[in-house]
């Protein structure tokens, strides 16, 4: 039966009071808008490494697929093996991505379909960015609720009251000091990470269950195939698209002090995730062996990993891995809060507003991460699985945004017609799709980054002599 003492308590307390430390430490070094969306472009590879494996490794990666690996075994492995791949692809174009940036002025995805395709491309791409990372926090929310139910169970805290507290504690740093306070709390938050929940947990945990061989030997042979449903094939193909697209890398790449300091920090980042990939695959194995009647006692397989730790790990130790798993959530929820807040500040209301000052701007942006915060409250309570959470939040991101986005970097013809159709035609057919049910087993992703593809090449061939766009190269 899981146990969390009073030292437990205390060094989470202590950990949680540490984060919003930092998040007002820098609150100083906020002077303008620019500070606080992309730190000034001050950052180096050491830092964006730190801070892009943090926001890599979020609550629904490490709580949502430790749930599917309790429950499903490979499927773990399935799902975030795409999200890899995508990572390292997007690793690729992030120097393009730094230049552009410096060059131009840019700050943002939107900013650069300002560029490139004009106003409206910037204000639908801004919207759907605002909305998607809004969601993708309500994962996070969602999975720092689970821990804290198993932490502070016998303190009356449930689901409702952690989501609550966790809302809080996510806004009150990242509202303050804006990217500079996240990226510091980031670097913080991947040591204590890698230590305690990617180093020890696991031993730990494999320990209990007698071993490596005894895990294998114990594990149903089901879960250690690799069966693929049509669900599974559109997660697979969702977290692909989704993380070429992905607005919180975007921003990472346009932060880096130089090209060669954005190419180290997300390879850097890429490959120390990509190393901790089969960790969740042994935390959810085992404790499927650990603990059998999970779901029936609890509800949701996401309680697999924090039950776990408060149960095998002795005082001390418990509450440091805790704050580990405190510091996934809190490293990927800041990070989203942030570009939602750029993507509805910056990228909308300055466009509809382009006299306002930049002290007005910052001050907006304040108001503004606190009114997504709680959007993404009532989000984790609607969905109170992260993974579950985390695909409502991409599934139509991916669909009207994936193509778009490179065709903006790589592309130079595509132009305003071309982005729009393609943008709208991916979001309006991933919504029908879902309503319809995914007719013949085929994802709402897959149907609309296929339509969106179509419409985004053919109209841009057809009119791109006649509606030429600016170039960014």
């Amino acid at each position: 039966m899981e146990s969390v003492t009073l030292l437990d308590i205390l060094i989470i307390f202590a950990y949680l009071i540490g984060m919003l430390w930092i998040g007002f430490y820098f609150t100083k070094k906020i002077k303008t808008s620019g500070d606080f969306f992309i730190a000034g472009r001050t950052l180096g590879p050491v830092v964006l490494m730190a801070t892009v494996c943090a926001s890599i490794i979020g609550g629904s990666a490490l709580i949502g697929r430790g749930g599917y690996a309790y429950s499903g075994g490979m499927v773990a492995i399935a799902i975030a093996l795409p999200y890899m791949i995508g990572m390292y692809i997007f690793s690729f174009c992030t120097g393009h991505i730094a230049d552009i940036g410096r060059k131009y002025n840019i700050t943002s995805i939107p900013e650069l379909m300002e560029y490139r395709f004009g106003k409206t491309a910037k204000l639908l791409a801004g919207a759907m960015i605002a909305y998607s990372m809004a969601a993708t926090v309500g994962a996070q929310i969602s999975a720092t609720a689970t821990v804290f139910g198993v932490v502070g169970g016998n303190f009356g805290i449930n689901y409702v009251w952690g989501a609550v507290i966790a809302s809080a504690i996510f806004v009150i740093y990242t509202a303050s000091s804006g990217l500079f306070g996240v990226v510091y709390t980031d670097l913080v938050q991947f040591f204590i990470l890698i230590l305690f929940v990617y180093i020890l947990l696991p031993i730990m945990s494999v320990k209990e269950v007698g071993g490596m061989a005894a895990l294998i030997a114990q594990t149903p042979p089901e879960k250690l195939h690799l069966n693929l449903s049509p669900d599974i094939i559109t997660l697979i193909f969702t977290n692909l698209v989704m993380t070429i697209a992905g607005a919180e890398y975007w921003q990472r790449a346009f932060a880096a002090k130089d090209r060669k300091s954005a190419l180290r920090g997300q390879f850097g980042g890429t490959l120390v995730y990509s190393l901790t990939i089969a960790v969740t695959l042994f935390l959810g194995l085992s404790a499927a062996l650990l603990f059998p009647n999970l779901i029936q006692e609890y509800g949701t397989a996401d309680y697999a990993i924090p039950v776990m730790v408060a149960t095998i790990l002795p005082p001390g130790l418990t509450g440091l891995t805790f704050a580990g798993l405190l510091s996934v959530m809190m490293s990927s929820a800041d990070t989203c809060i942030l570009v939602a807040t750029q993507a509805g500040v910056n990228d909308i209301w300055r466009t509809l507003h382009p006299n306002m000052t930049d002290r007005q701007e910052l001050r907006l942006s304040r108001i503004i991460t606190v009114l997504i915060s709680l959007f993404a409250l009532v989000v984790a309570l609607f969905y109170t699985s992260a993974y579950d959470a985390l695909m409502f939040a991409w599934t139509f991101y991916a669909a009207a945004m994936g193509l778009p986005c490179l065709a903006a970097l790589y592309w130079k013809k595509a132009n305003n017609p071309g982005i729009l159709s393609g943008m709208i035609v991916g979001l309006v057919t991933s919504i029908i799709w879902k309503l319809l049910g995914e007719p013949y087993g085929i994802g709402s992703t897959i149907a609309g980054v296929a339509l969106c593809g179509v419409a985004l090449v053919g109209v841009t061939l057809a009119t791109y002599k006649k509606y030429p766009s600016r170039q960014a190269s």
